[in-house]
């Protein structure tokens, strides 16, 4: 296949029809014909995102009160600027201390081996004492060596923190959706059964699971220590809350797929007398995997969304909890980074979405799909 029908079929399958213009033109295809589709794709979302920058000017000239004002898009940039800048001082800065104990442990080291040479060559209490020195020395080294910065998470680190979150939160509600949406598929009675409870379950709120989610993991962490745990309470909470919001797209979806396999398929599998393990493996999962990557996009989306609100309430150290300090701080500088995180929110929401477009694409068996 030439360089062509890969770059088209690289544009179908990663969901990104603006860039097929671009290949068909340096293809020598009919120039008209691309630059429509270059305007269709990238010039008018261009000019559209120019008329959406002037209308917030000129919003952020009117909406003032006395002690707030709507953050200008230059006002933005520039808060978006020193939450980066702010992120890179404070890793130079934990960097910094992180070398100096470094440097502390090999002194304290050097100090340790050096009082228990002495010791050697001591005897009776001043061999104890000597000991006893070392001793202390080494443990100071080991704590030297072993220190972590305690400074406040940054911008940036809140960001990673909640991708964890919505990540662990989103295989959770896969590894739960996916098996019931398959038993659901394959058996009506099992459909027949759990339907109800996909029906009252799906519409609830993240703020109503979030409490119950709580109380689950207070229950489950009775007992233990502060550091004992893998994870911490309130990263669960909101990872717990994520899964419940964002496994029944995942499960509707896997249900309708394996449901909906085309009976020539299994009267197929009938014929040559394949086991119930491999109609499921080598049918029924293939042929349903469009419509259930099609419920995992929304899941994601969902699970991103309801992701704030839980990191707001469960105070885990992610972009809900920063949005909320931050509005809570009341500085001059707070509805503009606030207006930062709302577009980094979006942001990342666009690429997970573009993430599972591609993924859905490579199991569609030639009906890609764009958006």
């Amino acid at each position: 296949m030439n360089w062509r029908g890969n770059a088209l079929k690289f544009c179908d399958v990663a969901g990104l029809p603006a860039l097929e213009p671009f290949v068909r033109l340096l293809a020598g295809e009919d120039v008209k014909e691309q630059l429509k589709g270059i305007a269709k794709f990238v010039v008018l979302p261009v000019a559209a995102v120019a008329v959406f920058l002037l209308l917030w000017s000129a919003a952020a000239r009117t909406v003032v009160t006395d002690s707030m004002q709507l953050p200008s898009p230059t006002d933005t940039w520039t808060a978006g600027k020193e939450l980066f800048a702010m992120h890179s001082a404070q890793r130079a800065e934990d960097l910094k201390v992180k070398q100096e104990k470094t440097m502390q442990a090999v002194t304290l080291l050097a100090q340790a081996n050096s009082v228990t040479k002495q010791a050697e060559s001591a005897t009776g209490q001043r061999k104890e004492t000597l000991l006893a020195n070392a001793l202390v020395l080494k443990k100071k080294a080991v704590q030297a060596a072993n220190y972590r910065p305690s400074s406040a998470p940054t911008f940036v680190d809140q960001i990673i923190t909640s991708l964890k979150t919505v990540f662990v939160g989103f295989a959770i509600a896969t590894l739960i959706a996916v098996p019931i949406g398959v038993l659901c598929g394959m058996s009506p009675w099992c459909n027949a059964a759990l339907t109800p409870f996909i029906q009252i379950f799906k519409p609830v709120s993240p703020l109503a699971w979030l409490p119950l989610a709580f109380l689950i993991i207070v229950w489950a962490y009775s007992g233990t220590k502060p550091g004992e745990n893998f994870f911490d309470k309130a990263f669960l909470i909101s990872a717990i809350t994520v899964s419940l919001c964002s496994l029944w797209p995942t499960l509707v979806n896997t249900t309708l797929g394996v449901a909906s396999v085309d009976k020539d398929y299994m009267n197929v599998a009938r014929v040559l007398k394949l086991s119930w393990s491999q109609q499921l493996f080598k049918i029924i999962l293939p042929a349903s995997l469009p419509l259930m990557f099609a419920g995992l996009r929304i899941s994601l989306g969902v699970g991103w969304m309801v992701l704030i609100a839980a990191d707001m309430l469960a105070q885990n150290p992610g972009l809900g909890k920063f949005v909320w300090d931050e509005f809570q701080n009341g500085s001059s500088q707070t509805y503009a980074r606030i207006a930062f995180s709302v577009i980094i929110i979006g942001l990342i929401g666009l690429l997970l979405d573009r993430i599972m477009i591609f993924m859905r694409n490579l199991v569609s068996f030639g009906d890609p799909q764009a958006a």
